[in-house]
């Protein structure tokens, strides 16, 4: 996977979603979808750092990206529904979806978690790509080819003690990438769903996980972008409910 090379214009004329697209590796995929073509609309919390994103694309020469600024903790179904419908009357249709955005939560015991914060991170990790994707469901059949990728955890595919909600919302996110991956494999065969594990990463993330950690012993996320370009363009066409790694073990 890591040593996969995407041709230039392997997203040429691709609408892709990219949730977390202001900063770590969102902000990078994003980049790095419109550098090979795409126009990637851009959905996060952060207004200034979505506009940066954009600032740098459009400034590269790269399709020109939409911003849509979106608070996973306190959206409502009919955000989404509306943004859906936004999309449909922009480009009549989405090739792809990145569930990128994410929080960590609390490393600590079970039975000293806050239940509050189990919920928030429950809602932003699990809920919400669930509540995005149903929204954008129609919109991905109206694709040729399209792609759905879920953002995983190695905690997600095998628990570890003390990382609490974040594990159990990766475990759900590997549950609703196995669903989706059945559900839409019909007998139109055009979207396919699976889930990628970044692996240890260069993010911000990481660093509150790992603080005592050098983190230059990671990767940067423009070093995983292999599997994140394969998994979007059609050159993984047929590949569908798979576990992804981005990193070789």
């Amino acid at each position: 996977m890591q040593d996969y090379q995407a041709p230039a214009d392997l997203l040429k004329d691709r609408i892709i979603l990219v949730t977390g697209a202001g900063s770590g590796i969102g902000r990078t995929a994003a980049k790095t979808y419109a550098a090979h073509g795409a126009t990637v609309v851009l959905v996060g919390r952060t207004v200034s750092k979505l506009e940066s994103v954009y600032d740098e694309i459009e400034a590269a020469g790269h399709p020109k990206p939409a911003i849509v600024p979106m608070n996973f903790e306190g959206a409502a179904v009919k955000d989404y529904e509306e943004l859906a419908m936004t999309l449909e009357d922009n480009f009549g249709k989405l090739d792809g979806l990145l569930h990128n955005a994410g929080i960590l939560g609390d490393r600590s015991p079970v039975e000293l978690y806050d239940p509050e914060l189990w919920n928030r991170v429950m809602h932003v990790n699990a809920t919400a790509p669930f509540q995005l994707s149903r929204a954008m469901i129609p919109l991905l059949r109206k694709s040729d080819a399209a792609s759905i990728i879920f953002t995983s955890s190695g905690v997600g595919r095998q628990a570890k003690a003390y990382w609490g909600a974040y594990a159990v919302s990766k475990f759900a996110v590997e549950g609703l990438s196995q669903l989706l991956s059945e559900e839409l494999d019909d007998e139109r065969n055009n979207v396919r769903v699976n889930s990628l594990n970044p692996g240890a990463t260069r993010t911000n993330m990481r660093a509150h996980a790992y603080p005592a950690e050098n983190p230059n012993q990671n990767p940067t996320p423009e070093e995983i972008m292999p599997a994140y370009l394969y998994l979007m363009g059609n050159d993984s066409a047929g590949v569908n409910g798979e576990k992804v790694d981005a990193q070789s073990k």
